[in-house]
């Protein structure tokens, strides 16, 4: 028996014929860049995410990097980053010529670690990113509190979190703007690369607006140096079709994780922790322990493929050898990173699916009674 990490071809297969009509519906308006798709997705998503406001872009990075420069941010500045994420958050920060300043996670949230920022915090310091990693929400009330105190601005990172809830309001407009990825792979996917931002600030959504449109508001009339970064039509059609099913596939996620943290409540792995305050979507089930890579390669031996979300750290890639940081630096972060493993976690998967994954990883990790 064979069990996908993330099964995407299934997905599409249960939605084709929804699917299917928004395609044929977009190629035949003729209308393919800023329509009328992707200003009702924008509506959808937004209201989705209890926000006011929702500005398509081309991608993830693009959310993050337009949202930074829209708060001001450009060389000589700084912006406080997790230790522990994938790139594209620090990405986005070098993209403005500022400069990452990492913190290190709660060890049981895998999240930036609140009580640690303000150490972190320089005159130079212009916006904390909070990344909602693997789709745990980070904790933000004393995140923005803190950012409140000092002048700074909060920018959230939810590509992993889409419907996700905080305090029981969902992510999309707690901090000052969320930036959102629609990569294939993500709780919403897109058919290609898709992104957003999200936030209750008018004047914060034009400045993106404009930014990813050449600077401009009409036509041949830039006003600012932009970039190019619109999403398009076709992508925004297959989102909107696929924000209708996003609770249903994300309930199907929980009830993988619970079993999860159920039969594998006594091997020797550490298993996530979930907050009181927090309502997570498992874009990823991550588990901790020694010999991972042992772990990884005995189960891919009985046809169970798992995923290593991230072996390498951000301050320990050669993208920012530059930085100067030193191995063992950054302790926790690396920790998590030589230990993590990401167990299959697909909507379409069956209980007969997630049994074996279960009863795999128990015959190798079972702690003895």
């Amino acid at each position: 028996m064979s069990v996908a990490f993330l099964n995407l071809k299934d997905t599409y297969l249960e939605l084709r014929p929804e699917l299917d009509a928004a395609v044929k519906r977009t190629l035949e308006s003729g209308w393919y860049v800023l329509g009328d798709e992707v200003a009702a997705f924008e509506d959808e998503f937004a209201a989705y995410c209890e926000s006011k406001h929702c500005v398509g872009v081309a991608n993830g990075l693009d959310a993050l990097h337009l949202a930074l420069v829209a708060l001001g941010v450009g060389p000589g500045d700084e912006v406080i980053v997790p230790s522990n994420t994938y790139i594209a958050t620090w990405l986005a920060v070098s993209q403005c010529g500022a400069t990452p300043v990492p913190v290190e996670p709660d060890v049981d949230t895998f999240n930036i670690a609140p009580a640690l920022i303000e150490a972190a915090i320089s005159p130079k310091t212009k916006v904390i990113i909070a990344v909602h990693l693997y789709g745990q929400p980070a904790d933000l009330g004393p995140i923005i509190e803190l950012a409140r105190r000092h002048g700074l601005k909060v920018l959230e990172d939810g590509a992993q979190a889409h419907g996700a809830r905080y305090r029981g309001k969902r992510l999309g407009a707690h901090g000052d703007v969320v930036a959102w990825s629609f990569y294939p792979g993500k709780n919403l996917g897109a058919f290609g690369d898709g992104g957003a931002i999200t936030t209750d600030d008018a004047e914060l959504a034009s400045r993106v607006r404009v930014l990813g449109n050449y600077g401009s508001r009409t036509k041949y009339a830039n006003e600012v140096a932009g970039f190019n970064s619109r999403l398009d039509e076709l992508q925004a059609a297959v989102l909107r079709v696929k924000l209708r099913h996003l609770d249903r596939f994300n309930a199907s996620r929980r009830i993988i994780a619970e079993a999860y943290l159920k039969g594998l409540a006594d091997t020797d792995l550490t298993l996530p922790i979930v907050s009181s305050w927090a309502e997570p979507v498992w874009h990823l089930f991550v588990v901790r322990g020694e010999g991972r890579d042992a772990l990884q390669r005995n189960l891919a031996s009985v046809g169970i493929e798992t995923l290593i979300h991230y072996p390498i750290p951000p301050h320990l890639q050669g993208a920012y050898a530059g930085m100067g940081i030193q191995p063992g630096a950054l302790p926790i972060s690396e920790k998590i990173h030589d230990e993590a493993l990401s167990l299959p976690i697909s909507p379409t998967m069956t209980a007969a699916d997630v049994s074996e994954v279960v009863s795999q990883v128990r015959k190798l990790r079972s702690t003895p009674a």
